[in-house]
């Protein structure tokens, strides 16, 4: 039987306690592709932003002569993976554990190559959360943790062709290969979220039917740290109605730490695979920032996105330094090298300057106050109203 247990640090300041290791899972790096789709989803799902895109596309063509593609743009989150691997080391440290970070960027290991000629992150595991597409019109994000070594780039190259010509036969061969890989950890990551927009009731059954033809090869579903408490409750019962174990995950994607963590008294990675997929039984600590107005760390999610960061390495200082967009050419090229006289468009500066003033003090506590709702934290993820 799957043994989870789930506790929240603001209610037990000692949860980690008796344990010896932190785990952060899923996190994502400078070395993540974000695509700038959802632009063009809002448009379509938003009438009152439909004629503002509009303008912005005319405009581009009209007088710069690139037509905007948002399935060819993407923006990088702001972190390098050194950057990202010290934040979650710190906050892991800060509860008197030992830490392990799993970086899992978009469909690409460079990150947890790149550490591993930093002496300090020798020992981090090879991960990618991989985007594999299933029934034709959905994907899911699968969170392939501590790939062997030896095997990464071939394992990647595999995932790669499968996402660029899909089917369902040949997912399951897949998953059926990496259960095979005995110190490989495979989980479904934020699996209730809609992500592709199909509708929820179709997800749902997607979902369930993907879990019935693949989840003996899937080792966890996970808690994800930046979706809301409704959808985490959501996936504990699909975790109960499945037998399966529930893992963290935080999907941090900005400077704010992964907003749960796992504790385990695993001494290295390899162990604490073994624990999840041999001893079925995982400890998962939320963070005081998941306390927070799920719509609030949204916001500071955002604003961590286009914020500056002077200290930062060139090229990951600035919103339009980590966001691309092809050229007249079709080069992919970041947006500051694209922007006429080398700045942003004055309209699209404005919108900018306007969603940073949201981060401003009295603005941004005033939204927290807004936002805030006792009975979710009442709630937590594992008790009924009444």
């Amino acid at each position: 039987m799957a043994n989870s247990t789930i506790s929240y640090l603001w209610r037990d300041q000692n949860a980690a306690k008796g344990f010896r290791t932190g785990v952060s899972l899923h996190s994502h790096t400078n070395q993540s592709r974000e695509t700038l789709d959802f632009l063009a989803n809002l448009g379509n799902q938003y009438p009152l932003i439909r004629p503002l895109l509009a303008r912005l596309e005319r405009r581009s063509e009209q007088q710069h002569g690139v037509r905007i593609n948002y399935a060819a743009s993407y923006w990088t989150p702001p972190m390098t993976p050194k950057l990202a691997f010290d934040l979650e080391s710190r906050q892991i440290e800060s509860l008197d554990v030992a830490p392990m970070v799993s970086i899992s960027d978009h469909d690409n290991i460079q990150a947890p190559m790149l550490l591993r000629t930093v002496p300090s992150a020798r020992q981090i595991p090879v991960s990618v959360e991989w985007t594999a597409p299933y029934g034709g019109v959905q994907a899911f994000h699968l969170g392939v943790h501590n790939l062997p070594s030896a095997r990464a780039t071939q394992w990647m190259t595999e995932l790669e062709a499968f996402t660029a010509h899909p089917s369902d036969a040949r997912l399951t061969e897949i998953l059926v290969a990496l259960h095979n890989e005995p110190n490989v950890l495979v989980v479904f990551n934020h699996p209730m979220w809609d992500l592709y927009l199909v509708g929820q009731e179709k997800h749902q059954f997607l979902v369930n039917e993907f879990l019935q033809k693949n989840g003996a090869w899937l080792h966890a579903l996970e808690l994800n740290g930046l979706r809301p408490w409704d959808e985490n409750r959501t996936v504990r019962k699909l975790a109960e109605s499945w037998n399966m174990l529930l893992v963290s995950g935080g999907d941090r994607h900005g400077v704010e730490p992964n907003a749960n963590i796992n504790l385990t008294n695993a001494a290295t990675f390899t162990e604490f695979v073994h624990e999840i997929r041999r001893e079925k039984k995982s400890k998962v600590l939320f963070m005081p920032q998941y306390a927070e107005p799920w719509k609030h760390r949204l916001l500071r999610s955002t604003l961590d996105a286009i914020r500056s960061y002077p200290d930062f390495p060139q090229g990951s200082r600035t919103w339009d330094e980590r966001t691309y967009h092809p050229d007249a050419s079709g080069v992919v090229r970041p947006l500051s090298e694209l922007w006429p006289k080398g700045r942003a468009p004055l309209g699209i500066a404005w919108t900018i300057g306007m969603v940073q003033l949201l981060g401003t003090g009295p603005v941004f506590d005033g939204l927290r106050m807004a936002w805030s709702d006792s009975q979710q934290l009442r709630l937590a993820l594992g008790e009924t109203e009444g």
